[in-house]
């Protein structure tokens, strides 16, 4: 059997890198820092006009209906090129929350999804259980959890208080505001089933982004070691800078088989979804936390100051990695499969 991606999946991902690289760079990045809202909606438009935006949404509402598996590796990219663009919480989770809803709620799914299809549009979705929502401050409608029910919300109907980030990119709010009859979309278990969707989709695309990171800042390194020299020799020539990346690297070949696995459970529905995105969480994380170690080792002190490049991509993995379920949580459902579902492990049944 073939598990590999095949040549479309993998000229779009080519094509989406060359572009993520030529308009999001580190000084964009700064500068972005420097603004209100932090997003350039001119960037967005571009995002847009390359199809990205349409990407998830069903062909029914204007959109190219792909799954997560076709954008698992267009998420790698978004984190290897540091995009601030909520662009995959919103393609991976906001739009098949939407898409989820019953047929009584046709219209509201046909108006939004139609907008993000067109770019005209940005979806927030809070995480259950976490106070706080991303880039609820250019989200037209946020869908909010209250009391065993979904709510979609105007942005117009909510008060937003910035919490400050570790990660300047990371725009986080808390969301003050009243639920109606008017604004609930679910109720009961239907509402239950599409935030736990929803937070399957969340960590799978917080995974991809995380090994996108990690890859970015061994490159960085790996280009670092090349130009700075001590006593006359490039230091990516001693043997303990070289151990340095090759534990990383190998961390990040380790994780790509997690994350894709995940990104097909997803896709499909399967049953383990829940203990695929989890493994893949687990990995990917470990693995931009070793690489943010390793670069920063490599760089030196000057692997912490500001003007180096390293610290964008760092901080925004350190951030990530306590978005949608952190280590305990993650490790907490694994270990619930394999000791309390009495999961089968080994050759041919692991995970």
């Amino acid at each position: 059997m073939d598990f590999s991606f095949n040549s479309d999946q993998l000229l779009f991902q080519d094509n989406v890198r060359g572009f993520l690289l030529n308009e999001v760079t580190p000084e964009r990045i700064r500068a972005l820092w420097q603004t209100d809202s932090g997003r350039c909606d001119p960037l967005w438009a571009q995002l847009a006009e390359l199809g990205l935006t349409a990407l998830t949404v069903p062909e029914a509402y204007g959109g190219l209906g792909l799954g997560a598996l076709d954008f698992v590796l267009l998420a790698q990219e978004c984190g290897y090129a540091g995009l601030p663009e909520p662009l995959v919480d919103t393609m991976l989770v906001a739009v098949p929350l939407l898409a989820g809803l019953d047929a009584s709620h046709e219209a509201l799914k046909h108006d939004w999804l139609g907008r993000v299809a067109a770019g005209q549009a940005r979806v927030a979705v809070c995480e259950p259980g976490n106070p706080l929502v991303a880039d609820a401050h250019v989200a037209d409608l946020l869908l909010l959890s209250h009391d065993d029910a979904l709510h979609a919300v105007p942005r117009a109907a909510v008060e937003l208080v910035r919490n400050p980030s570790l990660d300047p990119s990371r725009q986080l709010f808390q969301v003050r505001w009243t639920p109606t009859e008017a604004t609930c979309v679910a109720r009961g278990e239907q509402a239950r089933q599409l935030l736990a969707q929803a937070f399957e989709h969340g960590a799978l695309g917080c995974a991809a982004q995380l090994l996108g990171l990690a890859k970015r800042m061994v490159d960085l390194a790996v280009d670092y070691s090349a130009e700075r020299k001590q006593f006359g020799k490039p230091i990516g020539s001693f043997q303990a800078i070289k151990h340095l990346m090759a534990d990383a690297a190998v961390r990040i070949e380790f994780a790509k088989g997690p994350l894709y696995r995940a990104a097909h459970a997803a896709a499909h529905g399967e049953a383990g979804q829940a203990l695929a995105v989890s493994h893949a969480r687990l990995a990917s994380a470990e693995a931009a936390l070793l690489a943010a170690r390793n670069a920063i080792q490599t760089h030196g002190a000057m692997g912490y100051t500001w003007e180096v490049d390293l610290q964008l991509f760092a901080k925004r993995a350190w951030a990530l990695d306590k978005a949608w379920g952190d280590a305990a949580l993650h490790k907490g459902r694994v270990r619930e499969a394999l000791f309390e579902q009495q999961r089968a492990i080994g050759a041919g049944t692991t995970f």
